[in-house]
């Protein structure tokens, strides 16, 4: 069967779910923006004000080729075609003075159709591919911050580019501060909570076989040659 006809049965199994918006109260700073007080070093629950001010990008946006790094090598360059990585990116603002830790628990669809050494799906591979983890920063201080993780190249060869991205921001109590999602598949809206899901995460195919398959390798930037770029605007992580 076509990848269109495909992507069709996908919707229509999409439609039939609960749209769940990740947690979020519309006040001064924005839709993002948490209620808090910001005059002192607030620590838990719904005080913690949390603004997540950029969400990350889906497609060919968060498709970047590797930052140069000038150096020797015994054995030089192994491979000369050009390369990207998928890197997936947001930016956020705290309130508090300082914040002891902010965990991000991220999930990411790949969709197969776009991989560009996989055309045709010649791999057999269902139509998206399902990543999550989550990364955990400590001693926030208060102002404007980035997180971001990442799929090395070979993820977007295979398995092609992110078309939806959500997060869940929470403190050390497990309190979900902020968070959201950015979506290019038909049958998730944006804000949709698609990994809870379970008419969209066990989707199946006209086959009879899931249309998403769980993978790992997601990872967080600071394993990555990722991690010199803008090293200030992140804060010191445990995944």
């Amino acid at each position: 069967m076509n990848t269109k006809k495909i992507i069709a049965v996908f919707a229509v199994a999409l439609a039939a779910s609960a749209v769940l918006a990740a947690p979020t109260v519309r006040g001064k700073k924005g839709p993002k923006a948490m209620a808090g007080n910001e005059d002192g070093p607030v620590t838990s629950g719904r005080e913690a004000k949390i603004l997540v001010d950029q969400m990350p990008k889906t497609g060919q946006q968060s498709c970047l080729p590797a930052p140069g790094v000038p150096g020797a090598s015994m054995i030089g360059q192994c491979y000369t075609k050009p390369r990207k990585w998928i890197v997936i990116e947001t930016k956020y603002t705290t309130y508090a003075k300082f914040l002891p830790q902010l965990t991000f628990n991220w999930h990411v669809l790949l969709e197969t159709k776009s991989a560009k050494e996989n055309k045709g799906n010649k791999m057999g591979l269902p139509p998206y591919s399902y990543f999550n983890t989550t990364v955990t920063y400590f001693n926030i201080p208060q102002g404007s911050h980035a997180a971001c993780v990442c799929l090395p190249p070979s993820y977007l060869e295979l398995y092609g580019e992110p078309k939806a991205i959500g997060f869940t921001i929470s403190n050390e109590n497990g309190d979900i501060l902020g968070g959201d999602t950015v979506s290019e598949v038909k049958g998730i809206k944006p804000g949709t909570q698609f990994w809870e899901e379970q008419n969209i995460m066990n989707a199946p195919g006209p086959d009879g076989k899931p249309m998403i398959e769980r993978r790992q390798g997601l990872v967080d930037r600071s394993k990555t040659i990722w991690a010199l770029v803008n090293p200030n605007d992140y804060e010191a992580t445990m995944q």
